[in-house]
């Protein structure tokens, strides 16, 4: 990483020149050639990847957690999770990247659809699911006028065939509703500037009483739970993933008395910022 105290943020994979088309599918082997088959810890905001091995295979981590991607298998993975990626020199597949307006076209939604949408996904490619991502490829290439169309209709349609055939489906009450999606977007505006319950309930235009029970009937948890969770976990993410000492962590989180940001990682993680950065890394190595 050219900045240790900065998560790199792609457009594509290993980029971060702008978007170039509707979709983009590409090869493994061009790719991760060009970067001696390893690819660092990065993510994107308005990006979701599927990637399929078909012959070979690779170490993936996500947010940390490293999975194994075998032949036959593919990897979802939404918005904002850190990934990155140690591919078998000579992997073939193939890496489908879809804007986040393409991703949320799909529809009509359901709960279940929506809470797939949000999570990453591990496991084998189906045949069905085979045919869409060829055909993905093979409409990419193509100079149709209605090229456009087709690459959105196919993109849907692979999403559709993936959560369909998933055993991770969520329960509907655990998915986003139009206001968690709100929430949320304005957690990740707003994260370095210490925001409590009220401040979101104002931007929202409701009360904070309102916004808790909404958040409480989505996840279980209350809003100040919520709210925390969702800092401490940007929080593992810039320990694991940059060089700031823990003091500007929790300054660039809101918590401006390192101390008590100590304290609060502490008591929602189970151990000190810096015990859980010697842990990782120890993992890691």
């Amino acid at each position: 990483m050219s900045d240790t105290n900065i998560i790199p943020a792609f457009n594509l994979f290993g980029e971060t020149s702008a978007f170039p088309d509707v979709v983009h599918c590409e090869r493994v082997f061009d790719r991760a050639g060009l970067h001696d088959w390893v690819i660092s810890p990065h993510r994107h905001h308005q990006m979701t990847q599927i990637f399929h091995i078909e012959q070979g295979h690779a170490r993936a981590t996500l947010d940390g957690e490293e999975k194994a991607l075998k032949s036959g298998e593919f990897l979802y993975i939404p918005t904002k999770i850190v990934h990155g990626f140690s591919f078998q020199k000579g992997t073939e597949g193939l890496v489908l990247s879809l804007p986040s307006p393409v991703v949320q076209r799909v529809g009509p939604r359901t709960p279940a659809l929506t809470a797939w949408l949000n999570t990453p996904h591990h496991g084998p490619l189906g045949t069905a699911g085979t045919q869409l991502l060829n055909a993905i490829a093979q409409s990419y290439a193509y100079t149709g006028t209605f090229r456009t169309q087709r690459l959105i209709a196919l993109s849907n349609a692979l999403l559709v065939t993936l959560a369909e055939e998933s055993d991770e489906g969520a329960p509907p009450n655990h998915a986003p509703t139009q206001q968690m999606q709100r929430l949320e977007a304005l957690i990740s505006d707003h994260l370095n500037e210490g925001w409590g319950p009220s401040e979101f309930a104002t931007a929202l235009h409701m009360t904070t009483g309102h916004l808790n029970r909404i958040v409480k009937h989505q996840t279980g948890a209350s809003l100040s739970q919520f709210l925390e969770t969702t800092v401490m976990t940007e929080a593992c993410r810039l320990l694991a993933f940059t060089r700031l000492s823990v003091a500007e962590v929790g300054y660039r989180l809101g918590y401006f008395d390192p101390p008590y940001f100590s304290r609060r990682f502490r008591a929602r993680m189970g151990e000190t910022p810096t015990r859980y950065r010697a842990r990782v890394a120890g993992e890691a190595g």
